[in-house]
């Protein structure tokens, strides 16, 4: 990992220092970026997901979705736990923890949009960290890219009428145009433009795609803690009356990491899955795809929802959690195969 990406909850940390602070003393400023919108779409911040987004998606070869033909019991292990478990089992810890539990101790008007908030974090697979984990659990390289192009493609179709359909289980009024309009500009586009990019970057050769990966990398962190910091600045008032929210959100991000990262290193344990198949597969049911959660939280619910706050918290726990579980996989090895 690189610095940045190892010591990434630090950074989220100095963002959430610097975003409070520059939202109380500037809040002008602020006030005037929070109204530069075109049909509920955050310009700046639009453009700061672009940023994000597309240097990600650049490394995803769809060419290799036919490697999952190697590895099937591996891939259906890793969708079952994507789209048919995570996404609802977070909906159950969000209703159970934002909805009772905690409920005495959140604001009672933002209860709906925390909700909303971790749907939206658990509704869409991690796409680059991915391989980051991968590497340091020594998965295998093809099967790490042919399911992160293969769940890529699923979130085009799969997005929008995943949230749409657990939001009305939650009852929140799911505003279907700005949920479409989400997938049209976080997720079609930018996969558009980033394998335009990448098959211009391949006509001059594999070492030039790989020099511009690495020359773009910093974009997408440097793009993530613009963006925190803007969200922060509009977020600081809540956090400030209420700084327990922040660590309240972070339990059911935390339980889901675990509970769907142990489900899948067991169930590819339980099919006969090698372990090299097993991590990523574990790893990716763990992680999420939280630049794309950040951007649909903002136009869906605004700067200043709960929504917003709670996929932050997930950026905030990514890291620390991810290498914990990196270090779980790596430890079990020889209980995982042994037979």
């Amino acid at each position: 990992m690189n610095t940045f990406e190892r010591y990434l909850t630090i950074w989220v940390f100095l963002c959430i220092v610097v975003g409070v602070a520059l939202g109380q003393w500037f809040p002008g400023v602020f006030q005037a970026i929070g109204h530069m919108e075109v049909a509920h779409v955050n310009l700046p911040v639009g453009l700061l997901i672009w940023v994000m987004i597309i240097p990600m998606l650049v490394k995803v070869d769809f060419s290799a979705l036919h490697e999952v033909r190697q590895h099937l019991r591996g891939i259906g292990v890793t969708l079952a736990v994507n789209w048919l478990v995570k996404p609802f089992s977070m909906a159950f810890l969000g209703w159970l923890f934002i909805r009772h539990v905690f409920a005495p101790l959140l604001p009672p008007d933002q209860l709906d949009s925390y909700i909303a908030g971790l749907i939206l974090l658990a509704a869409a697979p991690c796409t680059a960290m991915v391989f980051v984990w991968s590497r340091l659990t020594g998965g295998d390289p093809l099967f790490t890219l042919s399911q992160v192009a293969l769940n890529d493609g699923i979130m085009i179709v799969a997005f929008a009428p995943l949230v749409a359909f657990l939001l009305g289980l939650s009852a929140i009024t799911v505003p279907w145009d700005t949920l479409l309009a989400s997938v049209v500009l976080y997720i079609i586009l930018p996969v558009i433009l980033a394998q335009l990019w990448r098959k211009a970057l391949l006509a001059r050769g594999a070492a030039a795609l790989e020099a511009a990966i690495q020359a773009i990398g910093p974009w997408s962190v440097a793009a993530l803690l613009a963006t925190l910091v803007l969200l922060f600045a509009f977020q600081g008032e809540a956090i400030l009356r209420q700084p327990l929210v922040i660590a309240l959100l972070a339990v059911p991000i935390l339980i889901q990491v675990f509970f769907n990262s142990a489900l899948a290193y067991w169930l590819n344990r339980a099919v006969g899955e090698k372990h090299n198949i097993a991590c990523p597969s574990a790893l990716i049911g763990a992680s999420n795809f939280f630049e794309l959660a950040v951007a649909a939280a903002i136009s869906l619910f605004g700067f200043h929802s709960g929504a917003a706050l709670a996929t932050v918290v997930g950026v905030l726990i990514e890291v620390p959690a991810m290498l914990l579980v990196v270090r779980l996989v790596n430890h079990s090895k020889a209980w995982y195969e042994r037979h």
